[in-house]
């Protein structure tokens, strides 16, 4: 190897390495697309199907034609063969009779003289004869009782192979399929018949040599006759059962498509009905289907507006008798020094149900709007972290009466976020005083987190939790985890279902996480422009510390907190 050469090999290899890649990454996208479009089209799946079940079925008619009209030509041939033999071995036999004991040459004469009485004798009148074709004869002498002795021959006698020539030499009449090397590198298939002359003094083989070329020129042309027509079959095949598939998934695929336009909020739309078969009967009843379901919808539309507009005519006409009763009651309590005992205690009792019932009236008329639609979002580039502290400062009253902490974990940067911040503060205030009043005298945490497209606050408790389910039924209008406790913040039932209708409206979402014994844990994620989706949370649910241990109460000095983190921890009931 030259040197030039072995600096060649390098760049070579590259070059086969960067080939075998790129065929590589070719052929794994096409496997990806075939497979995309194999899962996702019924009609390339049928036809795909049925071109590989008619391939396996055309493959093997094609390989039964074809043996069974080898086998024919062959049969008949041999047939005419052995025939034209018999018919020369006859003229050979009347030409050799008296052959004796002869010199080589004298014997090389008479047999070359009887092959050409064989080459001229009209045996072609012969049926079977003028079937077998053309021929090369070879007459040899030898025989069982003469093997150590070389044969004497006429003709090409190299040509016949010595497995025949052992059985007609033991006076058998035997045929073989022998292909012989021709000059120029051609090969030519021969039928060789071989039988003994009888009667002749001398033991003689005939052996005549047909050629096959008509036979094999007749397969080739049946060969290639089966494959054009198998791949015009299959071509034809493909075609109809495409256009066929396709009579029956187009309407499907319209129907599909019907299904997805109603489902998106069209419900006046209807599939076309053509003709009375089967995929008519599908439209028809797909129609009444959605005929119903439109019928269905609306008249829950209809009931929804009612029973909204009911709740917001209800909560208005309440608000002017219930100011009323404000001002009395606001009067009786003011007087209430100069009541008896048991009447100073109710006057106390009822100015305490009218705050109630006032909050219940505003989240009613909330939450009446967030069903009509109408409430609309007033988002401003702000700071989050304030929000949350002014959310934090306004339950600290209602933790330090039901006996827990609230500690705030807040980073150390600004977290500017296009949000609503009267609406954000009012869903950390209900996820506050719902986590205090679930927290059994233990801390709550509230911890905001942000990344580049969000900004996540979540609410831990570590008091009674939730059990097995749930979490999907917290947000539901007054439903409550356990009916007999009673509530120290006075809720009304409705702060957690206006806090997820909040989290929508900015396009965020609100979460809860909760297990029996070890608390519960909300988690507000806001975008943080309203023009980007959130994407992925910075904090994560369940939380990482839900398997801690309790957090002792006492006073909780304010600390720098590691990673630029700082918390704001008080003691309650000092």
């Amino acid at each position: 190897m030259t040197t030039e050469t072995a600096r060649r090999l390098p760049g070579f290899a590259r070059s086969t390495a960067r080939l075998v890649r790129r065929v590589v990454v070719f052929a794994r996208r096409r496997a990806v697309a075939f497979n995309e479009l194999w899962k996702h089209s019924l009609q390339f799946r049928v036809t795909v199907s049925t071109l590989a079940l008619s391939s396996a079925v055309v493959f093997v008619l094609g390989m039964v034609l074809q043996n069974q009209i080898t086998e024919r030509l062959l049969d008949t041939k041999r047939t005419a063969a052995v025939a034209q033999t018999r018919a020369a071995a006859e003229t050979a036999a009347g030409e050799l009779v008296g052959l004796g004991d002869e010199n080589d040459e004298a014997l090389r004469n008479r047999l070359e003289n009887a092959l050409k009485k064989i080459a001229i004798t009209p045996t072609s009148q012969d049926a079977a004869g003028s079937a077998a074709g053309t021929f090369v004869p070879v007459l040899a002498s030898g025989g069982h009782d003469q093997s150590g002795a070389e044969p004497r021959f006429a003709g090409p006698f190299e040509n016949v192979p010595p497995r025949l020539r052992q059985f007609v030499e033991a006076d058998q009449m035997s045929f073989l399929e022998h292909t012989v090397p021709e000059a120029g590198g051609a090969r030519t298939t021969y039928l060789i018949v071989g039988t003994p002359l009888r009667p002749v003094a001398t033991p003689l083989q005939l052996y005549l040599l047909f050629p096959l070329t008509t036979e094999q020129n007749t397969v080739s042309t049946v060969q290639n006759t089966l494959l054009v027509g198998g791949l015009v079959l299959l071509l034809l095949l493909a075609g109809i059962t495409n256009l066929v598939t396709r009579q029956v998934v187009r309407p499907v695929r319209q129907a599909a498509a019907a299904a997805e336009q109603f489902a998106g909020g069209d419900l006046d739309q209807r599939l076309a009905v053509l003709g009375e078969d089967d995929l008519a009967k599908l439209a028809v009843s797909y129609n009444e289907m959605a005929a119903s379901i439109q019928r269905q919808i609306r008249q829950l539309e209809e009931f929804g507006g009612l029973q909204r507009r009911f709740t917001s005519d209800v909560s208005h006409e309440l608000r002017t008798p219930l100011t009323t009763v404000r001002m009395a009651a606001d009067v009786l309590h003011a007087s209430r020094e100069q009541f008896p005992a048991g009447l100073a205690r109710s006057t106390e009792l009822l100015v305490d149900e009218l705050d109630r019932f006032e909050a219940l009236l505003g989240d009613l008329l909330e939450i009446s709007r967030l069903d009509a639609g109408v409430e609309e979002l007033a988002a401003e580039f702000i700071d989050v972290r304030p929000i949350a502290t002014r959310a934090v400062e306004q339950v600290r009253v209602i933790a330090g009466n039901a006996g827990s902490s609230v500690e705030l974990v807040l980073p150390e940067e600004e977290v500017i976020a296009e949000v609503d911040a009267r609406r954000v503060e009012r869903i950390l205030r209900n996820l506050l005083a719902n986590a205090v009043d679930h927290s059994e005298g233990k801390p709550v945490v509230l911890t905001v987190g942000a990344n580049e497209t969000a900004v996540a606050i979540t609410v831990r408790d570590h008091g009674v939790g939730l059990r097995p389910g749930e979490a999907d039924l917290v947000f539901n209008r007054f439903w409550r985890a356990d009916p007999s406790r009673n509530r120290r913040t006075g809720g009304t039932g409705l702060g957690l279902a206006i806090s997820q209708e909040d989290a929508r409206l900015h396009g965020g979402e609100l979460d809860a996480w909760g297990e029996p014994g070890n608390g519960a844990c909300f988690r507000l994620l806001l975008p943080r422009r309203q023009d980007v989706p959130a994407g992925d949370s910075p904090l994560v649910l369940p939380p990482p510390d839900r398997f801690a241990a309790e957090v002792p109460l006492g006073v909780v000095d304010v600390t720098p907190a590691p990673e630029a983190i700082f918390a704001e921890r008080e003691g309650i009931g000092q």
